[in-house]
């Protein structure tokens, strides 16, 4: 996180605290963006402990990293004994699929100038990319460094816990508590979630 970051995050009294507690936090580009949104979706819906065994033995199933010629190439009764339901499988497949088609680059080169707006409806058009998925693609796997995920449950939580001695906040709250942290978002984003793991 660089001086800019931390300067603008710190004008939040509250995110300021957050930046003393848990230190330099990073919002970088992930080394393979594919891997990265397969981690998504093997998480979806799953506990921290649960989503990390399963996304070990789904890449032991593959023998070796995601890529989409291994996991259109996996036997599907073989990702299902890895602790995939069927549905995941399917999705998985799906993104697969999309990042094999030579159309549409969902690399981060092939998104370089689209708008974060623009990459969720891209990812959101790939069956088993909702918006959730597509926004953690955003902070995670393209290193965007404004991304407010609200859909995301932990998030929700957090800001409220943080903010709000744990009593409900609208989404239109939250928004307006993010605004300060404008234009880096996403890195509020990971000290909320690094308080609410805590």
């Amino acid at each position: 996180m660089n001086e800019r970051v931390a300067a603008t995050l710190r004008e939040d009294p509250t995110m300021a605290r957050l930046i003393d507690r848990h230190g330099p936090l990073a919002v970088e580009p992930a080394g393979d963006e594919f891997a990265r949104l397969c981690t998504s979706i093997v998480n979806q819906q799953l506990s921290t402990a649960s989503a990390a065994a399963i996304r070990e033995r789904f890449v032991d199933t593959l023998g070796g990293d995601p890529t989409p010629d291994r996991v259109l190439a996996a036997d599907e009764d073989d990702l299902r004994e890895a602790g995939l339901s069927g549905t995941k499988v399917e999705y998985l497949r799906e993104v697969a699929g999309a990042f094999s088609d030579g159309d549409r680059d969902l690399t981060r080169e092939g998104l370089a100038d689209a708008s974060d707006e623009t990459v969720v409806a891209a990812l959101t058009e790939i069956r088993g990319v909702g918006e959730w998925t597509a926004r953690m693609y955003c902070i995670f796997a393209l290193g965007r460094e404004d991304v407010l995920p609200l859909g995301d449950l932990a998030v929700r939580k957090g800001i409220e816990q943080v903010y709000n001695d744990g009593a409900e906040l609208t989404r239109a709250e939250m928004r307006e508590i993010g605004e300060a942290w404008r234009p880096y978002r996403s890195y509020g984003t990971r000290y909320v979630w690094a308080e609410y793991e805590s």
